[in-house]
């Protein structure tokens, strides 16, 4: 290892990640089925995901600007409904679709890094079945999976099975709603499970298929603090990050639940369903990397005063006065991106891939058909320079994924909230031309990629 903090492996991967919903559009289009996000309602003044940004139709136009840009890797999810939608039946014209976009990465120098489930599947499985509640979506999303890797897996290398699984403790981004009359804790322990099993079949059916197929299990790590010396906030910091972070990082590197949660289970007396092979399926569900998406940390209080309601179902979540926050309230900590990066590592000594970070700002063109976006540099520059310390310090980092690249909506149809490097000329409801445009952090991440991270 080099003793240069600014020296950075040379086949690091700086890239960009998106979602297929946020993104591509043709909601209707290339046989692709409806899918549980075209079925949200949609709130008076945000947008549909119908149109998205047109990706489907501009990938080339966009991934020129990529490999303008410098990106080395791209990563985004292959839909469902345009490979099996209706759960199902094959869709070839789906497949085809993702071949052309594989193929175009690929012919740029790009890497392409691919998602099988980022918060969206067919409607019919949610209606049918529940999602993910039910086992035989499992088996069926292990269908999908087999499928694509043995279509792309000649191209692509590395796979995530879902993103940020820790938001199975919401259960609507997997399909899932708890039903009336059934204890929720176990709704929820249950279909932590058949996830869990699902990100086994997949991982299994990768490591048959193609050998040197690398599977990440991802979280997103929300690094805690305790608020005070106080010991209570110190427990409250410590089951904080043990039922949001460690249950999934602990099952995706050692292939078995840790006896904290197990532990837990009993106590509240929670019975999760296993079914025959179950334990040793785990087991093959041991992931080749971790991956995390990082775009803030939390501090944990036993002070109610000072709680913020940030996130459904997560309590003693309170203000942190040495921090300040983006307009969506989240705070901004570099310095925690760091901690989080050696927790992670010291704690399961597994290569980390940086799946997501990234900040979004309210942006409009100026009258030189720009963004003057000096706060997102300075963002990127503090949470890069932090990571390099962190790789200084001996934690093995694959690569930096920036969300997005590119202006894409919001996994709650916000076109307001804006990240990328790339503006993209539309709002809630005009869609205008859906024209790109670079923003001056444009040129800076080129050289910042250009440079393997030494110019900042």
């Amino acid at each position: 290892m080099s003793n240069n903090i600014n020296t950075l492996p040379q086949n690091f991967l700086w890239g960009g990640a998106v979602t297929s919903f946020q993104i591509e559009g043709a909601w209707n289009e290339g046989g692709k089925g409806v899918s549980i996000v075209d079925n949200r309602p949609v709130k008076e003044g945000i947008s549909d995901w119908k149109v998205a940004i047109d990706f489907y139709h501009k990938y080339k136009e966009d991934i020129a600007l990529f490999k303008e840009l410098g990106l080395k890797s791209f990563r985004t999810n292959i839909a469902w409904t345009r490979i099996y939608p209706d759960g199902e039946n094959l869709n070839e014209e789906g497949l085809k679709f993702y071949d052309d976009l594989i193929d175009e990465l690929v012919k740029n120098h790009i890497e392409p890094v691919i998602t099988l489930y980022h918060f969206d599947m067919p409607l019919v499985l949610q209606e049918k079945y529940n999602g993910f509640a039910s086992r035989k979506v499992v088996d069926l999303y292990e269908k999908f999976a087999k499928t694509v890797f043995e279509r792309y897996s000649n191209r692509v290398k590395y796979w995530i099975s879902f993103n940020e699984i820790n938001s199975t403790i919401w259960t609507e981004p997997y399909g899932a709603k708890c039903p009336d009359g059934v204890n929720e804790d176990k709704f929820n322990c249950q279909l932590i499970h058949n996830v869990f099993i699902a990100h086994s079949k997949a991982t299994k059916a990768l490591h048959e298929i193609d050998k040197d197929g690398k599977m990440g299990g991802m979280i997103n790590y929300l690094f805690p603090y305790p608020a005070t010396c106080n010991p209570e906030d110190t427990v409250l910091m410590t089951k904080f990050k043990e039922y949001t972070s460690y249950l999934y990082l602990d099952v995706f590197s050692r292939g078995e639940y840790p006896n904290y949660y197990i532990s837990s289970l009993r106590n509240k007396d929670i019975e999760v369903d296993f079914e025959d092979g179950d334990v040793e399926l785990l087991k093959y569900g041991k992931a080749d990397y971790l991956g995390i998406s990082y775009y803030m940390s939390v501090t944990i209080g036993s002070n109610s005063k000072n709680k913020i309601n940030l996130y459904p179902k997560m309590d003693n979540i309170v203000e942190n006065e040495y921090l300040k926050a983006s307009e969506w309230g989240w705070t901004i900590d570099p310095v925690g991106f760091r901690l989080a990066l050696k927790d992670v590592y010291e704690r399961y000594n597994m290569p980390i891939f940086i799946l997501e970070n990234g900040l979004g700002v309210k942006e409009e063109l100026d009258e030189n058909n720009t963004v003057e976006d000096d706060y997102r540099m300075n963002y990127m520059k503090k949470h890069i320079e932090e990571m390099k310390s962190a790789i200084y310090e001996g934690v093995d980092i694959i690569g930096y994924l920036t969300w997005g690249p590119i202006d894409i909506l919001s996994s709650k149809g916000e076109m307001s909230k804006r990240y990328g490097f790339i503006f993209v000329n539309r709002t809630e409801t005009d869609l205008r031309d859906l024209k790109r445009y670079k923003k001056k952090s444009f040129d800076w991440f080129k050289k910042v990629i250009e440079s393997n991270g030494e110019i900042l």
